[in-house]
């Protein structure tokens, strides 16, 4: 067997046979991962991008490069990829190099999202460094003299039972394999890992807490340039007039740039950026129409929308049987809109060189969708368009990154070829993501005489929770006078998201009102409609249990089927003493259980929470329990479980999206707080390790579990239920004062 010498470019590689580079969305989840694991099948991102060296490299100087499209976001997922492919490959895992999220040079594998980074990408990465291991071994066979399956590797070094031995670097060098992914590979043994398993230390760490340039925000490229935009007060808002003479001539200005509604400024320094932006804010005026409803009637209006009606699930007689039981409850909660409200405003920086090539450095989840976008945008193919990914400073979703890379890009078209650095200001950031869907969900249940749950429904009323490109335009699209396009119609995405619990009832109805519409623009953000779906499915269950006379961890054990979901729950009770919990004066202890989208991670929790007088509720302890299957490094993923529970905390506690009638009125994080250092719980985390089952997405398990277990250590500890978030001081002392 011959290997290739490296004579064609990667990005014309990855272009080659089995149509590598095409658009995915790694829907096949847990199911994919599962058939996987038992040969039956080539994962789906590998079967999309086929070629195995799109997924990694072995150069000629002793290392490994592992290719990966998807993204690092902060959750530990480059350490992750290292360690699986240093794993299947036998090296040490200093050997290897991560690169992630580049249109030249990485597998295409849609977006990052939906918890689906090893699940998806993780698993392809797995068994296309096995396949590889075997494709070098065979070679190394022919020029050892031996069998293959005679051979081991220890670090990269290949031995044959006849002493001889040689490196995969002297036997690549950089060559490339030019093999294709078939099924039937077999994966090396969990009893035989050496990395994958281990705490290994996250490579992205250092530069973050050493002030390094971990972030896009921190880049600096030869010769760049800074832009700002003026985005207008609200959406729809008309354009009545703009001076841009004044500041087209301010100090530093290098171009003012105007297309319809789009207003942008280009400056030599960024506070010259910032000045020349200020000026010609002030210089516009504009027409804001009341498109929004108050934000008093935001549930009412929800309600009453003209909703597209659609059962999601239903067993046995559903809804009816809930008319028969002896006891009947109902109860409604609502979920407000809420921002990413990340640390650092979204960044970019664009670059048209002189053959016109545009390249952008985004912390886009999507690279490859983001280009197409760009494509549509700009009026120029993709093939012109190169995006690379760097990381944000706190992604949860989609924020504003993808926004921001399209006005960097146009901004570029007039810095003469030089980089232009686009960052958003905190007001922008605050006006013009897109939010988290608010969401009306309303129960029902019935009990019998001995307090069983005889019916159970759940009515979900929501807007989408995904209009990512390229399903929506870009936001500098909607003020442009070539494009001027706000919306294209909205896919019924993410609204039921664990609207069906996990708990086996022999009558029951999910039912969902999708509404398309929703006055303020709306996306993905982290667990899309889980979060609000599992806080009503898991306060209601509490109340359940309560109006049964039953402990709510036993009353939830007697409609769990599933084994692992019935492990975490005992695990979190476990942990944190359940029933011995006689906590003290104005203090409660709540619980909540959820696998995330039915399929992924499995995790429960346990809250411990003080209710002080003036109504401020403090989370001061958190016991989580989680199953993801098989764990590649155990401190990562309980980072993982950790952020969410805090992240979770802070929606629950604090944020929520305030508006007018004509405009969103959030513009810092006095109008908008978030969670404080000195707020935070201590959150205890266990994992259940399942060695030699499928990854399992762990991203966002932790979400929809947190406010549920945190309304019902409020109910323990003032006797009164609150089903409206945030749970602000006003709020809750309202309740305890029977408003």
């Amino acid at each position: 067997m011959t290997v290739p010498d490296l004579d064609v470019e990667r990005r014309d590689l990855l272009k080659g046979a089995g149509g590598a580079l095409v658009m995915g969305f790694s829907l096949g989840g847990a199911a994919e991962s599962a058939a996987a694991a038992e040969g039956e099948a080539v994962p789906a991102d590998l079967q999309s991008n086929p070629q195995l060296d799109s997924w990694l490299s072995i150069n000629a100087d002793g290392t490994v490069t592992v290719f990966s499209g998807k993204v690092p976001l902060g959750q530990g997922n480059a350490t992750a990829f290292s360690q699986i492919a240093a794993e299947e490959l036998d090296v040490d895992f200093s050997r290897t190099d991560l690169v992630a999220g580049d249109t030249e040079r990485t597998p295409n594998e849609g977006y990052t999202a939906g918890s689906s980074s090893l699940e998806a990408g993780g698993t392809a990465l797995r068994y296309a460094a096995a396949q590889a291991q075997g494709v070098i071994l065979e070679l190394a066979a022919t020029r050892l003299g031996a069998n293959a399956g005679d051979l081991t590797v220890e670090d990269g070094t290949i031995n044959a039972p006849n002493g001889a031995s040689i490196t995969y670097w002297d036997l690549l060098g950089g060559r490339y394999l030019k093999r294709q992914a078939q099924p039937g590979v077999q994966p090396e043994p969990p009893n035989e890992y050496d990395t994958v398993g281990e705490s290994v230390e996250r490579i992205d760490i250092p530069d973050k807490v050493t002030g390094g340039k971990a972030y896009v925000q921190d880049m600096e490229r030869p010769g760049m340039v800074h832009g700002r935009v003026v985005h207008p007060p609200s959406y729809g808002a008309s354009l009545n007039s703009i001076d841009t003479e004044s500041v087209a001539s301010m100090p530093g200005v290098v171009e003012v740039v105007r297309d319809g509604r789009f207003l942008g400024v280009v400056a030599e320094k960024e506070h010259q950026a910032i000045n020349a932006m200020e000026a010609l804010d002030e210089a516009a005026e504009w027409s804001l129409p009341a498109n929004f409803p108050d934000q008093d009637d935001l549930y009412d209006y929800l309600e009453r929308g003209d909703a597209d009606v659609s059962t999601v699930d239903k067993q046995g007689q559903g809804a009816a049987a809930i008319e028969g039981a002896a006891e009947t409850y109902e109860a409604t909660y609502k979920r407000p809109y809420t921002m990413h409200g990340s640390i650092g405003p979204s960044c970019a920086v664009a670059e048209i060189d002189g053959q016109g090539q545009l390249t952008v450095w985004t912390h886009s989840q999507g690279v490859f969708p983001l280009r197409e976008s760009l494509s549509n945008l700009m009026n120029k193919p993709t093939e012109e368009i190169r995006c690379v990914h760097r990381e944000g400073a706190g992604c949860y979703g989609h924020n504003g990154a993808d926004d921001v890379a399209g006005e960097a890009a146009l901004l570029s078209d007039a810095a003469d070829g030089r980089p232009v650095r686009l960052q958003w200001m905190r007001e922008d950031a605050h006006k013009w993501e897109p939010f988290g869907s608010a969401m009306l969900l309303k129960k029902r249940a019935g009990l019998d005489a001995n307090g069983n749950i005889v019916g159970w429904s759940h009515d979900v009323h929501s807007y989408t929770h995904a209009t990512r490109p390229p399903l929506e335009p870009l936001l500098p699209a909607w003020f442009l006078d070539s494009q001027n396009e706000e919306h294209s119609p909205t896919l019924n995405i993410g609204g039921y998201r664990d609207a069906v619990s996990d708990y086996s009832f022999e009558h029951s109805e999910v039912t969902n009102h999708f509404l398309e519409n929703s006055p303020l623009r709306v996306s993905a953000l982290r667990s899309l409609g889980s979060f609000g779906n599992t806080f009503a499915n898991e306060s209601f269950m509490s109340q359940l249990a309560h109006e049964a006379g039953r402990d709510p961890v036993d009353f939830r054990l007697d409609y769990i089927e599933d084994a692992r979901t019935a492990a975490v729950l005992q695990r979190a009770a476990n942990m944190a003493g359940w029933g011995d919990d006689d906590l003290g004066e104005n203090r409660g202890r709540g619980v909540a259980v959820n696998r995330y989208e039915n399929a992924k991670a499995y995790t429960a929790l346990v809250v411990d929470v003080t209710v002080a007088d003036d109504g401020t509720v403090s989370v001061d302890r958190a016991y989580a329990a989680d199953d993801s299957g098989q764990i590649v490094n155990p401190d990562g993923l309980k980072n993982q479980i950790q952020g969410g529970v805090v992240q979770a905390t802070s929606w629950t506690l604090k944020e929520d999206v305030d508006f007018t009638n004509t405009e969103v009125d959030e513009q810092d994080w006095q109008s908008y707080p978030i969670l404080t250092f000195t707020e935070m719980p201590e959150v205890d985390v266990e994992l259940i390790d399942r060695p030699g089952k499928p990854y399992l997405g762990s991203g966002e398990t932790s979400q929809g579990v947190t406010p549920a277990a945190i309304a019902n250590a409020v109910y323990d500890a003032t006797g009164i239920r609150f089903h409206e978030l945030p749970l602000t001081p006003e709020r809750v002392k309202a309740g305890l004062s029977g408003e």
